[in-house]
Protein backbone atom coordinates (compact mmCIF):
# COMPACT_ATOMS: atom_id res chain seq x y z
CA UNK A 1 0.00 0.00 0.00
CA UNK A 2 1.84 3.44 -0.46
CA UNK A 3 2.04 5.61 2.05
CA UNK A 4 -1.04 8.13 2.61
CA UNK A 5 0.23 11.74 4.16
CA UNK A 6 -1.70 14.26 5.20
CA UNK A 7 -0.71 17.46 4.09
CA UNK A 8 -2.41 20.66 5.78
CA UNK A 9 -1.39 24.69 7.46
CA UNK A 10 -2.86 27.64 7.96
CA UNK A 11 -4.15 30.22 4.92
CA UNK A 12 -0.84 31.63 3.57
CA UNK A 13 1.87 29.16 5.10
CA UNK A 14 2.61 27.42 1.57
CA UNK A 15 0.34 24.20 1.65
CA UNK A 16 -0.52 24.55 -1.90
CA UNK A 17 3.32 25.10 -2.98
CA UNK A 18 4.85 21.91 -0.82
CA UNK A 19 2.13 20.17 -2.35
CA UNK A 20 3.10 21.26 -6.15
CA UNK A 21 6.99 20.45 -5.02
CA UNK A 22 5.64 16.91 -3.92
CA UNK A 23 3.65 16.02 -6.95
CA UNK A 24 7.31 17.19 -9.11
CA UNK A 25 8.80 14.29 -6.80
CA UNK A 26 5.74 12.04 -8.40
CA UNK A 27 3.43 11.94 -5.12
CA UNK A 28 -0.16 11.57 -5.93
CA UNK A 29 -1.86 14.78 -4.14
CA UNK A 30 -5.74 14.60 -3.85
CA UNK A 31 -6.44 18.24 -3.35
CA UNK A 32 -9.87 18.48 -1.12
CA UNK A 33 -10.00 22.42 -1.82
CA UNK A 34 -10.45 21.90 -5.13
CA UNK A 35 -13.13 18.89 -4.93
CA UNK A 36 -14.71 21.43 -2.76
CA UNK A 37 -14.67 24.03 -5.26
CA UNK A 38 -15.64 21.68 -7.78
CA UNK A 39 -19.29 20.73 -5.90
CA UNK A 40 -19.99 24.19 -5.79
CA UNK A 41 -19.29 25.57 -9.05
CA UNK A 42 -22.51 25.76 -11.76
CA UNK A 43 -23.53 22.52 -12.26
CA UNK A 44 -21.77 21.20 -9.23
CA UNK A 45 -23.29 18.77 -6.96
CA UNK A 46 -23.76 20.57 -4.21
CA UNK A 47 -25.14 23.46 -5.97
CA UNK A 48 -29.55 22.02 -5.21
CA UNK A 49 -29.10 21.42 -1.95
CA UNK A 50 -26.76 24.70 -1.27
CA UNK A 51 -30.16 26.37 -3.14
CA UNK A 52 -32.69 24.64 -0.92
CA UNK A 53 -30.40 25.24 2.32
CA UNK A 54 -29.26 29.10 1.64
CA UNK A 55 -31.91 30.24 -0.72
CA UNK A 56 -31.39 31.78 -4.59
CA UNK A 57 -29.57 34.42 -3.01
CA UNK A 58 -26.43 32.69 -2.46
CA UNK A 59 -26.20 31.55 -6.06
CA UNK A 60 -24.22 33.37 -8.60
CA UNK A 61 -25.44 34.12 -11.97
CA UNK A 62 -23.60 31.64 -13.70
CA UNK A 63 -25.30 29.04 -11.15
CA UNK A 64 -21.71 28.58 -8.72
CA UNK A 65 -21.89 29.51 -5.31
CA UNK A 66 -21.67 33.55 -4.55
CA UNK A 67 -18.16 32.59 -2.77
CA UNK A 68 -17.83 36.26 -1.22
CA UNK A 69 -22.36 36.47 -0.08
CA UNK A 70 -21.64 32.99 1.63
CA UNK A 71 -17.72 33.94 3.21
CA UNK A 72 -19.86 37.17 4.73
CA UNK A 73 -22.46 34.96 5.68
CA UNK A 74 -20.62 32.29 7.95
CA UNK A 75 -18.11 34.60 9.39
CA UNK A 76 -20.90 36.12 11.48
CA UNK A 77 -23.07 32.79 11.27
CA UNK A 78 -21.10 29.89 12.71
CA UNK A 79 -24.49 27.89 12.40
CA UNK A 80 -24.64 28.83 8.70
CA UNK A 81 -20.63 27.35 8.35
CA UNK A 82 -21.74 23.67 10.10
CA UNK A 83 -24.54 23.84 7.82
CA UNK A 84 -22.67 24.20 4.35
CA UNK A 85 -20.08 21.99 6.05
CA UNK A 86 -22.60 19.33 6.29
CA UNK A 87 -23.25 19.85 2.53
CA UNK A 88 -20.19 19.96 1.29
CA UNK A 89 -17.83 17.50 2.94
CA UNK A 90 -19.68 14.05 2.14
CA UNK A 91 -19.56 15.61 -1.29
CA UNK A 92 -16.24 15.58 -0.94
CA UNK A 93 -15.50 12.59 0.94
CA UNK A 94 -16.61 10.41 -2.00
CA UNK A 95 -14.74 12.33 -4.24
CA UNK A 96 -11.63 11.50 -1.95
CA UNK A 97 -12.74 7.91 -2.09
CA UNK A 98 -12.65 8.13 -5.96
CA UNK A 99 -9.70 9.74 -6.30
CA UNK A 100 -7.65 7.36 -4.08
CA UNK A 101 -8.55 4.27 -5.44
CA UNK A 102 -7.72 5.95 -8.91
CA UNK A 103 -4.38 7.24 -7.88
CA UNK A 104 -3.36 3.60 -6.08
CA UNK A 105 -4.94 1.70 -9.44
CA UNK A 106 -1.95 3.88 -11.49
CA UNK A 107 0.36 2.89 -8.95
CA UNK A 108 1.35 5.73 -6.83
CA UNK A 109 3.63 4.98 -3.87
CA UNK A 110 2.62 8.19 -1.99
CA UNK A 111 -0.92 9.82 -1.36
CA UNK A 112 -0.60 13.30 -0.70
CA UNK A 113 -3.85 14.65 1.06
CA UNK A 114 -3.86 17.78 0.62
CA UNK A 115 -6.72 19.15 3.37
CA UNK A 116 -6.91 22.64 4.83
CA UNK A 117 -8.93 21.57 7.54
CA UNK A 118 -7.47 18.45 8.46
CA UNK A 119 -7.17 18.93 12.41
CA UNK A 120 -10.60 20.52 12.30
CA UNK A 121 -12.32 18.13 10.97
CA UNK A 122 -11.28 15.22 12.93
CA UNK A 123 -12.26 12.50 10.50
CA UNK A 124 -8.42 12.52 8.70
CA UNK A 125 -6.06 10.88 11.31
CA UNK A 126 -6.97 7.47 11.38
CA UNK A 127 -6.69 7.63 7.63
CA UNK A 128 -3.24 8.92 7.82
CA UNK A 129 0.44 7.30 8.13
CA UNK A 130 1.61 10.62 8.35
CA UNK A 131 0.43 14.11 8.65
CA UNK A 132 2.85 16.99 7.51
CA UNK A 133 1.75 20.65 9.05
CA UNK A 134 3.30 23.48 6.92
CA UNK A 135 4.01 26.47 9.53
CA UNK A 136 4.81 29.83 9.59
CA UNK A 137 4.35 33.04 11.81
CA UNK A 138 0.77 34.38 11.81
CA UNK A 139 2.19 38.00 10.83
CA UNK A 140 3.58 36.20 7.29
CA UNK A 141 0.42 34.34 7.01
CA UNK A 142 -1.44 38.21 7.29
CA UNK A 143 1.54 39.65 4.62
CA UNK A 144 0.98 36.74 2.15
CA UNK A 145 -2.77 36.52 2.04
CA UNK A 146 -3.17 40.56 1.48
CA UNK A 147 -0.96 40.11 -1.08
CA UNK A 148 -2.34 37.11 -2.42
CA UNK A 149 -5.81 38.00 -2.36
CA UNK A 150 -6.37 41.52 -2.04
CA UNK A 151 -8.08 41.16 1.60
CA UNK A 152 -8.17 43.33 4.01
CA UNK A 153 -7.32 43.06 7.51
CA UNK A 154 -11.03 41.92 8.96
CA UNK A 155 -11.46 39.78 6.93
CA UNK A 156 -8.38 38.05 7.15
CA UNK A 157 -8.57 38.07 10.95
CA UNK A 158 -12.02 36.32 10.48
CA UNK A 159 -10.30 33.72 8.16
CA UNK A 160 -7.77 33.00 10.57
CA UNK A 161 -10.02 32.81 13.47
CA UNK A 162 -12.45 30.40 11.70
CA UNK A 163 -8.96 28.00 11.45
CA UNK A 164 -7.58 25.91 13.84
CA UNK A 165 -4.84 28.07 16.23
CA UNK A 166 -1.46 27.13 15.19
CA UNK A 167 -0.53 25.16 18.54
CA UNK A 168 -3.22 23.03 17.52
CA UNK A 169 -1.80 22.27 13.76
CA UNK A 170 1.28 21.56 15.54
CA UNK A 171 0.19 19.09 18.22
CA UNK A 172 -1.71 17.33 15.54
CA UNK A 173 1.73 17.11 13.28
CA UNK A 174 3.86 14.19 12.69
CA UNK A 175 6.02 16.31 10.69
CA UNK A 176 6.63 19.90 10.55
CA UNK A 177 8.02 22.31 7.62
CA UNK A 178 8.75 25.82 8.68
CA UNK A 179 7.96 28.00 5.92
CA UNK A 180 8.37 31.63 7.27
CA UNK A 181 10.83 32.95 4.76
CA UNK A 182 9.70 33.24 0.65
CA UNK A 183 12.81 31.94 -0.85
CA UNK A 184 11.16 28.91 -3.03
CA UNK A 185 14.63 27.42 -3.16
CA UNK A 186 15.06 27.44 0.62
CA UNK A 187 11.25 25.47 0.39
CA UNK A 188 12.37 23.07 -2.56
CA UNK A 189 15.44 21.89 -0.38
CA UNK A 190 12.93 21.12 2.78
CA UNK A 191 10.64 19.06 0.66
CA UNK A 192 13.28 17.29 -1.46
CA UNK A 193 14.88 15.75 1.57
CA UNK A 194 11.16 15.15 3.44
CA UNK A 195 10.31 13.48 -0.24
CA UNK A 196 13.32 11.36 0.33
CA UNK A 197 12.40 10.35 3.71
CA UNK A 198 8.67 9.00 2.30
CA UNK A 199 9.69 7.53 -0.56
CA UNK A 200 9.46 9.78 -3.39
Amino acid sequence: MPMRLGLTGGIGSGKSTVASLLADRGAAVLDADAMSRATTQSGGTAMPIIARAFGDEFVSSDGGLDRQRMRDHVFTHPEARAKLEQIIHPLVAQAMLKATATAIATGAHCLVYDVPLLVESGRWRHLLDRVLVIDCSEDTQRRRVRLRNQWDDTTIAAVLRNQSPRMDRLAAADVVLFNDVDRLDLLQRQVDMLATRFGL
